[in-house]
């Protein structure tokens, strides 16, 4: 789950600053969930930007909107109002926005930040707990990510400002490695994760940006491979 925020509506306006026909994306997947891009965020957009002198000549929501082919396809169904359109506000994640500018030769504005992947514990409770480093080192800490979970990125401990298995950084939060201590103390893998975690990271496969392409197999499956 991609979680994203709302931008100001004055940022927004500046952005748009100089253009008065606006047409309104938004996304049923990840923002429809995080209350940030779904129907009654769209319809609450357009309202605001009227408000302030603009004219919202169309809106649409693919069901994904980071899927560039389910995008054009929903945007064609829009053609006149995507015509006159004279840019474009966004309302997904950064990979949705760069989505319809690979689609539409006009501005294109994102109306949300990205703020992280996301794990959801209940329903608008979401928790970063990944950071999609493209090297998972799960298995060398009991299940948990220092990568991600601890704020300096500590990966062979915790840092000197760890007091009772709080966090330096967030008091109210538990210090990751208190909590792959406690879980590598109760599955027994403790003393392999010490011998493990010496190990220092790559990074080779983090450089960005990443594609990944999947080729059909005779079999009807697919195969995947990174295409440097």
């Amino acid at each position: 789950m991609t979680i994203t925020d709302k931008k100001a509506l004055e940022e927004i306006l500046a952005a748009l600053e100089g253009y008065e026909k606006i047409f309104i994306v938004g996304c049923g997947d990840c923002a429809t969930v995080c209350e940030t891009g779904g129907e009654y965020e769209v319809e609450e957009m357009k309202k605001a930007l009227e408000a302030a002198g603009k004219t919202v000549v169309g809106t649409a929501i693919p069901e994904s909107a980071c899927e560039v082919l389910v995008t054009k396809k929903e945007l064609r169904q829009h053609k006149e109002a995507v015509e006159q359109a004279e840019a474009f506000l966004v309302l997904s994640c950064g990979a949705g926005t760069q989505a319809v500018t690979a689609i539409v030769e006009k501005t294109v504005i994102p109306g949300l930040d990205t703020l992280f992947l996301g794990d959801t514990l209940r329903k608008g409770q979401f928790y970063e707990w990944c950071s999609a480093c493209a090297e998972c080192v799960l298995a060398d800490y009991a299940g948990i990510c220092p990568v991600t979970r601890c704020p300096k990125g500590q990966l062979h401990g915790p840092c000197g400002g760890s007091q009772e298995g709080k966090c330096e950084v967030d008091p109210e939060q538990d210090c990751v490695w208190a909590l792959i201590y406690e879980r590598a103390r109760k599955t027994g893998q403790w003393d392999a994760i010490a011998q493990r975690m010496a190990t220092p990271r790559h990074h080779k496969r983090s450089t960005r940006p990443r594609k990944r392409v999947f080729e059909p197999r005779r079999a009807g499956l697919s195969a995947a491979r990174d295409v440097e």
